[in-house]
């Protein structure tokens, strides 16, 4: 039995296990994949304070080894679902049940892919889903941007401060955001925005060389020797715990800052939760927030 069980070793989770700890609590981390989550992708981080830069991998290596002395127990698998019975709460996944009286759900999110075979292997190495963690690298230097949502216009902004040129392409001839956001892009002199295209190959070995996009009429074009930003959306995977808590309309566990849900001893912390900003550090900050409620619940009920 466990006094805190978190689900999700990215950042977010692997803090939460840290507060966890040093307030003496039992503390197990279940992961699915691999440690770090989307920030161990990236190659280089330059935004975390007293690191003036730093790999996500090595970061998220750094924190894992910190709880790792700490005491916590860690296990490979997939939580499926999650019961709870007078004050105990059960998850299940694929290789076992683990049990625990309160639980932090830092499952993160994955951002939404062009499912194209070069893709994965071009990751930090020319293509980018952050513009505000990788934008700053190519200062001063043309980049290419594909999505027509709000993210993709927000960060068609943050880029056009920063870069000489950006080519913002849309699949159809209009966006799908704000109309205000809209108004400040299409006025942008360095923005060039390219309707009616969608991406269909990343050439290059071990970097990105160039894109090749299609227009509705099937012909097609290529831009060359510029990064890729993908801005098409990301995926929350919440829907099997929504008898818990409570998710938005799109996905995302319908909690704020306090990191509560609906049900007493389940919080949730990090990306995976409905938020405006989305980064490390605020990751990191809903794992202590998160953490310290867990820590304070389980004095309430022993």
């Amino acid at each position: 039995m466990y006094d805190i069980i978190v689900i999700g070793g990215g950042m977010a989770g692997m803090t939460a296990c840290l507060y966890a700890l040093r307030n003496n609590k039992k503390t197990l981390l279940i992961e699915n994949s691999s440690i770090g989550g989307q920030i161990a992708q990236s190659p280089k981080v330059e935004n975390y304070p007293t690191k003036k830069q730093v790999s996500g991998e090595k970061l998220s290596e750094e924190l894992f080894d910190q709880i790792s002395e700490l005491g916590v127990e860690f296990e490979f698998d997939n939580i499926s679902k999650i019961e709870k019975q007078d004050r105990v709460f059960t998850l299940t996944g694929e290789f076992g049940q683990y049990q625990g009286y309160s639980v932090i759900i830092a499952n993160g999110v994955k951002h939404r892919k062009l499912k194209l075979p070069n893709e994965d292997k071009l990751i930090g190495h020319g293509v980018y889903y952050c513009a505000i963690c990788d934008g700053p690298f190519y200062k001063d230097k043309e980049v290419t941007l594909v999505g027509d949502g709000n993210t993709a216009l927000q960060y068609a902004l943050l880029l056009s401060d920063i870069c000489s040129k950006v080519n913002l392409v849309i699949m159809f001839d209009k966006f799908f955001g704000d109309q205000a956001l809209v108004d400040l892009v299409e006025n942008k002199p360095n923005i060039n925005i390219i309707r009616n295209s969608k991406t269909v190959e990343l050439k290059g070995d071990s970097e990105l060389n160039s894109i090749v996009f299609e227009k509705s009429d099937k012909t097609q074009f290529e831009i060359s020797k510029t990064p890729l930003f993908v801005a098409i959306g990301q995926i929350p995977d919440n829907k099997k715990f929504e008898n818990l808590a409570d998710l938005d309309e799109f996905g995302y566990f319908d909690s704020d800052e306090t990191t509560k849900t609906k049900t007493e001893g389940l919080f949730v912390a990090g990306d995976t939760r409905k938020k405006s900003v989305r980064q490390v550090t605020t990751a990191m900050c809903d794992g202590a927030i998160s953490a310290t409620q867990a820590c304070n619940y389980l004095h309430s009920i022993k």
